[in-house]
């Protein structure tokens, strides 16, 4: 099943930069982005990810999986 840009929104959600997600991407490596936080909706229509310092671009249609993390105990 693939999953369009606003089901992926709606999955990120709740990110408040205590967990960590990793993401599967068909045919290339795994990204991992510690203490994520879902950037908020732009012009571009685009999801985003950042750590704080870092935005990650994230291509719905091309994701095999997502793990989003339990919250970091700090």
């Amino acid at each position: 099943m693939l999953m369009d840009i606003q089901q992926l929104r709606t999955a990120f959600e709740d990110l408040n930069g205590r967990r960590t997600v990793r993401l599967r991407f068909e045919a290339a490596d795994d990204c991992t982005v510690q203490n994520a936080l879902l950037v908020p909706a732009e012009e571009d229509g685009l999801i985003k990810l950042t750590d704080g310092s870092t935005e990650f671009v994230v291509d719905s249609a091309r994701i095999a999986w997502i793990e989003i993390g339990p919250p970091a105990l700090n």
